[in-house]
């Protein structure tokens, strides 16, 4: 088990940067909440890889909660998380104190557009990207790495990201990459721990369908009337859906027929108190 390096500090971040970089090393940052599971340290493994010290930073962000959402309850594991990144070799935990993210005083938030106004996670968490975009550029800014990796269970997040950093001129690699699953197909999540055992058991049926409808859209059915029959299979298994929409992968924007452009299905839908979301590629 590796040493894992924990600072607590920006200007402590800076400065443990700054002796990487004068060894000669490149810098990978690996943004997360905590409750860490298996799909975050597969982004460890990445950084890794790449043969990159890796960082990964721990902040359950206020402002990407709306009032009403699960702030106060979100789990906070710290000592296990250190544990699983010790064993996965990382390098490096930032875990700051929300006054120093967020002093006193503190009024300044990221304007968006784009991937950030497609209808889809913005409908329904109207505030969510702001409070995302405007932590991920604090921690880009205060860590500097060479690349930042995130996992793509959080598609439109991932769009979102992206567009800031090439808009901002920040010059660091955004790294998408894929969603880890159990072996059900349930996307990986801090959230399932909130699901009960009969919710559970229920929960792969979202990816099930949405594979189901994908297969169909590239065999040449409907791409409307597909999508509201998967919705119907989804609702009927229990879920609440929010959406399930086909989009194309780069800008997010709404789909009527197949191309040769890449496609995401992408979908919300509630599970008890759970939110799930989801999405997959769809090859037409």
């Amino acid at each position: 088990m590796s040493a894992l390096t924990a600072v607590h500090t920006i200007a402590d971040l800076r400065s443990l940067v700054a002796r990487w970089r004068k060894a000669g090393e490149r810098v990978a940052l690996v943004p997360t909440m905590g409750a860490l599971h298996e799909g975050h340290i597969s982004l460890t493994q990445i950084a890794r890889e790449k043969g990159a010290k890796t960082l990964v930073s721990i902040f359950v962000n206020p402002t990407q909660f709306a009032p009403h959402e699960d702030f106060g309850k979100y789990p906070r594991t710290f000592e296990a998380d250190c544990a699983r990144l010790r064993t996965a070799q990382v390098d490096a935990v930032f875990a700051p104190l929300p006054e120093d993210i967020y002093p006193e005083g503190f009024c300044t938030t990221i304007s968006l557009a784009g991937p950030a106004t497609a209808g889809l996670e913005d409908k329904f968490r109207p505030t969510h990207f702001a409070g995302v975009a405007t932590i991920v550029a604090k921690l880009l800014l205060q860590a500097t790495p060479d690349l930042a990796i995130f996992g793509q269970k959080d598609f439109q997040q991932l769009a979102v990201i992206r567009q800031m950093a090439l808009d901002l001129d920040l010059h660091i690699e955004i790294i998408g990459a894929p969603t880890i699953r159990a072996e059900d197909g349930l996307a990986l999540s801090s959230r399932n721990a909130y699901l009960s055992q009969e919710e559970r058991a229920i929960a792969p049926l979202l990816h099930a369908n949405m594979q189901a409808a994908a297969k169909a859209i590239v065999a040449g059915g409907a791409i409307e009337t597909t999508l509201d029959q998967a919705r119907t299979a989804i609702t009927q298994a229990g879920f609440a859906i929010d959406y399930l929409e086909l989009r194309d992968a780069r800008s997010l924007a709404k789909i009527e027929k197949l191309s040769d452009r890449p496609l995401r299905l992408l979908a919300a839908a509630r599970l008890g108190k759970t939110r799930l979301i989801d999405n997959i590629a769809v090859n037409g």
